[in-house]
């Protein structure tokens, strides 16, 4: 069955630069879903989307312009991405990491300049990835707190690194890793910092272990440290003291973009395999039924409200930079219900097409399985309950 991508998001575009970005992701989406099928079945990485990606300059999107790139903010980032998700959510979800990366080094400069300078240029002319890479075996989400067990050790020339790493989306493909260790230096106490480290190490390798329900095609495969050996200046600076201009929160919105548009993507063949399937019993198709046009009705409602408080929020964020803090709440929401209410359009979705939806030949059923990776990401709906509870109570 052909699948048309649904019309505009109300309210947007507001900008030629959205609309640009927005076009781009649905000509990508589109070549990126012809190929969906094939790699979640094989759990292979889209080593020929990705170099579409590049060709068109989205994985440039939030490099700096003067570096050749358009320098994307977050609202325009996620509703580029929610198109692009449309058409593969492991595509998407996979982009996010280096794209938001690269955004917030963008925004907080807090690297050496000729370092950024590099990375930007080489991400502009050859598609090189880089990802933020700190999720552990025992560690699990550094978003928790806790010391990672990967060690980097002082030594005479620079330092040695050991340990392992878990959920390294777009890991075959990665150029260069940020890499979160814990530094043993001297008499001090560990404390935590991050590394660049190029994918080209020796004695970095990457082992294929992901094999998992939903967003089989990011290839988040486990990255193993044996006896890797640095320099001093591949210890990369702390982001330093958040501000008003340079707090990168705001980046979290791309994520649940992500999942709201692989819910679209649902809700859009829910939809369609409504208005066409016409069993023997009946006159007409099923969306003639009262009972369709209720479950269809739900999932309009569930993604308005997704829409809603995700756009809601990235703007208010933008538009009052002093009072971040006091809206921070808000960003909690918008991943919790955009991952939850992900999970009940897919449900929908399949209750509206039946059985006939749990066929692989058909992507509702992959539609079904990628939402379900977003509550793994943080904040964690127990973690996001609380943030917002506080806030309400003033804690």
């Amino acid at each position: 069955m052909s699948v048309p991508f649904s019309g505009t998001l109300a309210g947007y575009p507001r900008t030629e630069r959205q609309a640009a970005f927005m076009a781009l992701a649905d000509d990508l989406a589109r070549r990126a879903a012809a190929r969906a099928a094939t790699h979640d079945r094989d759990g292979s990485f889209p080593f020929e989307t990705f170099h579409d990606l590049h060709e068109s300059g989205y994985l440039a999107l939030t490099v700096p312009e003067e570096y050749g790139g358009r320098g994307a903010n977050p609202l325009e980032l996620a509703l580029a991405q929610e198109r692009l998700a449309r058409g593969d959510g492991s595509v998407a979800l996979a982009a996010t990491m280096h794209l938001v990366h690269v955004g917030m080094l963008a925004q907080a400069r807090s690297w050496p300049p000729a370092l950024f300078a590099r990375l930007c240029r080489e991400i502009v002319a050859d598609g090189a990835l880089i990802n933020a890479v700190a999720s552990e075996p025992n560690l699990g989400s550094p978003s928790r707190g806790g010391l990672p067990s990967t060690i980097a050790v002082r030594t005479a020339d620079g330092w040695r690194i050991n340990g392992r790493k878990s959920w390294t989306s777009l890991a075959p493909a990665l150029r260069y890793f940020s890499l979160l260790a814990a530094v043993h230096d001297g008499d001090q106490p560990p404390r935590r910092a991050n590394f660049l480290v190029p994918a080209t190490t020796p004695g970095l390798r990457i082992e294929e272990t992901w094999d998992n329900l939903g967003m089989r095609a990011t290839a988040s495969h486990d990255i193993v440290l044996e006896h890797v050996d640095l320099p001093f200046e591949a210890l990369l600076p702390d982001d330093g003291e958040r501000s008003a201009a340079v707090d990168p929160r705001g980046w979290s919105i791309v994520t649940a973009a992500v999942y709201t548009g692989v819910a679209t993507a649902a809700r859009d063949f829910a939809v369609e395999y409504a208005r066409t399937r016409r069993p023997n019993g009946m006159a007409g198709p099923i969306a003639e039924l009262q009972t369709i046009q209720h479950r269809i009705a739900e999932i309009e409602l569930l993604l308005l409200q997704s829409r809603s408080v995700l756009y809601g929020t990235a703007e208010a964020w933008q538009a009052d930079l002093e009072n971040h803090d006091s809206i921070a709440w808000q960003l909690a929401a918008v991943k919790y219900l955009a991952t939850n209410h992900a999970i009940k359009v897919t449900d929908l979705a399949l209750r509206v097409v039946g059985s006939a939806g749990l066929a692989r030949a058909l992507p509702l059923e992959r539609y079904f399985r990628d939402v379900r990776a977003g509550l793994g990401h943080p904040p964690m709906d127990d973690a996001a309950l609380t943030q917002i509870g506080k806030a309400a109570l003033g804690l």
